[in-house]
């Protein structure tokens, strides 16, 4: 019989390309890996790796079977963690996947309620962009997502949290900081900076432009919100802020909200689906709203 642990081994070699690299993440030592994968090797009659001088790479076998010991190692944490589920949800360790343009807006506002409703749980937050987080939502590797919602995300359970407007950010002496509430037809014909690739916010934000008649400015995709503030604040164009990053008072910039309808998005709680984990969820989600009602307006 196939031990679990000769399969975390086997994932271990195959991330690392190293047996060493691999034992140090396994907390072994590189005898004692190396001489389970050979044991496997014998098992299955197949040669998983090929050894070279400085590194090991998979063989075909072995990376066909790194599949599905993948599948088996997802399967074996999600029996332990139903386990644990049942025998207190509200406890153990909780990992959180938050993107960018979310996290350090969203988490003052949220924490210390969180956690003084789940006192039991180890919150641990991950902060990457969108497709990352939800392939390691998928694997297993993450809980919770806190995101903003885009209509083609699949195969997830969704929560809505609130709804966040978003606000134009222009130089103060642009023409449209001129004016105290502005509607998504003032944009036709303005040139828009965006964020790169990769984040929702680009999508959401250069959907709302576009259809209103803006072209997005190419010659430069900001790789945060923080950048692109500045890019603003000198002048270089202008572009559309969700209202948490607001700061007030920054010098050489005019934040300009949208009368209704207003452009928005939807800030959002995923889990795979049928989690075992729910009274959780569902604790985070109450807490959650509960914080944001009276700072979103």
């Amino acid at each position: 019989m196939i031990k679990i642990r000769d399969l975390q081994y086997l994932d271990a070699v195959a991330k690392h390309g190293h047996f060493g690299r691999a034992a140090e993440a396994c907390f072994v030592s590189q005898p004692t890996l190396s001489g389970q994968i050979m044991k496997l090797e014998d098992q299955l009659g197949l040669s998983l790796f090929e050894r070279h001088r400085k590194k090991v790479m998979l063989t075909p076998a072995g990376e066909a079977l790194l599949v599905r010991a993948r599948q088996v190692l997802r399967t074996a944490e999600d029996f332990e963690e139903t386990a644990k589920s049942l025998s207190d949800p509200l406890s153990g360790d909780l990992h959180v996947g938050l993107i960018p343009t979310v996290a350090p807006y969203l988490l003052p506002h949220i924490m210390s309620a969180l956690s003084a409703a789940l006192p039991n749980i180890n919150f641990f937050l991950h902060e990457n962009q969108t497709d990352v987080l939800l392939k390691q939502l998928d694997e297993g590797k993450l809980d919770v997502l806190i995101l903003s919602w885009l209509d083609t995300m699949e195969n997830v359970e969704r929560y809505s949290l609130f709804k966040e407007p978003l606000v134009l950010a222009t130089p103060v002496n642009h023409p449209l900081a001129q004016n105290k509430a502005l509607t998504l037809k003032d944009l036709n014909g303005q040139w828009v900076l965006t964020l790169e690739d990769g984040h929702c916010l680009r999508d959401e934000a250069l959907g709302y432009c576009f259809s209103a008649g803006a072209k997005e400015d190419s010659r430069f995709q900001a790789t945060s919100l923080e950048t692109l503030r500045y890019m603003i604040a000198s002048g270089m164009g202008i572009t559309l802020i969700p209202e948490l990053a607001i700061k007030e008072g920054e010098h050489g910039l005019r934040y300009t909200h949208f009368k209704a309808p207003a452009p928005s998005r939807e800030i959002c709680l995923l889990v795979r689906p049928n989690y075992s984990r729910m009274e959780c969820v569902r604790a985070m989600v109450s807490s959650i709203r509960t914080s944001m009602v009276n700072v979103i307006k």
